[in-house]
């Protein structure tokens, strides 16, 4: 399958991604920010500072974002019309109603969307960073409606696009009372239960309506993103998750510094796929470390090729040695060089036993502990990749394996 490099005359950005790629009849954009990259958050994404009362920065800022965003689908040959997937990420999720509000005017349809909490965007001043996909105008999509609860906020549950599903994150919350009873202890038993496998099988079982609703089920789940509020719940969640799936999916799972219910402990966003005769997923097994946690190196689907995301271990010791600077020597070499190093060689194996390479990746997503590491991060990049896929790259609170500082979540084509 070939890749194109989409370019439009949006401001191009400092670092080494490309703005959007084009696979089959999907467009994979970079995670956009309202930066011109030469001042940083120009005067149009901002309040006049003579005028601090009028106007609002969210506001501006979206509003710029999706603006830009809409000039890169353009380019494509499609619109914000077509979009069918949207992952928000808010450096303050009080920020998030006026958002909202902006987001509703650009989105005759909203399609579904998972919103969560940052510890850091890459430009100063930014609050909020947007990565989309989108299909082309000639391949329909369906918005997906079950009898899960429905949202308060301007988004669909799902959409089916062709053989594909794209799920809404979601939440534990039947968003009238907030975390409903059945997914939470009950106040005088607090010892019995816990919260994160109850809220984690209430969200599961509303997804296993999404899918079926689609005429998919979760055994056809390709990729899953896990987003946690504290990292201490992830054996409770994984224990209920691994109850859900007999082969369990590709999964990248991250802190976040919140959600959007009060209460809620943990996000779920999925993509899966309606199965027909002569399509079906296969698990891919490298010789990459296996993960301790219930989910799958990759799994293939079609020409397409869904990775877990990854981190620097080889889940015996932790971060193995040649991961980490040598104790001795501590001012030679760099740790996020060689976590981001030993991260992507193993994702090289990764896409290569898929029949696929690095070269054919058309979507990044990177979660960094610290942003400061970003820089040297982003060189080691530049060396892995002839020609940079899109990437999102924000700040998590959290990793699942103590001194990880980084993972790296790809698709790719085959």
């Amino acid at each position: 399958m070939g890749i194109k490099v989409i370019k439009s005359e949006v401001p191009q950005p400092l670092a080494n991604y490309a703005e959007a790629s084009q696979a089959n009849d999907l467009i994979f954009a970079a995670g956009q920010l309202a930066s011109d990259f030469k001042t940083g958050v120009p005067p149009e994404a901002r309040k006049h500072p003579n005028f601090p009362f009028y106007g609002c920065d969210i506001k501006l800022q979206t509003d710029y974002i999706l603006k830009n965003l809409a000039r890169t689908f353009k380019a494509a040959g499609t619109s914000l019309d077509n979009v069918i997937k949207a992952q928000v990420f808010l450096m303050d999720l009080n920020d998030f109603s006026a958002f909202d509000e902006v987001w509703r005017d650009h989105f005759k349809s909203p399609p579904p969307r998972t919103t969560i909490g940052t510890t850091g965007l890459l430009v100063k001043d930014t609050l909020v960073e947007i990565d989309l996909i989108a299909t082309m105008p000639g391949n329909p999509s369906t918005v997906i409606k079950s009898g899960a609860p429905k949202p308060l906020a301007n988004y669909a549950e799902a959409i089916r696009v062709g053989d594909l599903v794209f799920a809404a994150g979601q939440l534990a919350s039947d968003f009238k009372t907030g975390v409903p009873a059945n997914a939470r202890r009950g106040e005088n038993f607090p010892y019995y239960g816990s919260d994160i496998q109850l809220q984690t099988e209430y969200i599961l079982g509303n997804l296993r309506q999404t899918f079926e609703a689609a005429g998919s089920s979760l055994d056809h789940v390709v990729k899953a993103q896990v987003f946690m509020t504290t990292l201490n719940d992830f054996p409770g969640f994984d224990q209920v998750w691994k109850k859900y799936f007999q082969v369990p999916p590709p999964r990248t799972t991250v802190g976040t510094t919140g959600l959007l219910v009060k209460d809620t402990l943990v996000e779920i966003d999925l993509i899966g796929y309606v199965p027909r005769a002569g399509l079906k997923h296969e698990v891919i097994k490298s010789g990459a470390p296996r993960p301790i946690a219930n989910y799958s190196e990759a799994f293939t689907l079609g020409n397409f090729v869904f990775a877990a995301g990854q981190i620097a271990s080889d889940y015996k010791t932790g971060v193995p040695t040649d991961a980490r600077k040598h104790p001795n020597f501590p001012f030679y070499g760099s740790d996020i060089k060689l976590q981001a190093a030993y991260i992507l060689a193993n994702l090289k194996q990764t896409f290569e036993v898929s029949g696929s390479s690095l070269d054919n990746v058309v979507k990044a997503q990177v979660f960094l502990t610290d942003l400061k590491n970003f820089a040297a991060f982003d060189e080691v990049w530049k060396e892995f990749f002839k020609i940079p896929p899109p990437r999102t790259t924000v700040g998590t609170t959290g990793l699942l394996v103590k001194d990880a500082l980084v993972e790296i979540d790809l698709i790719a084509t085959r």
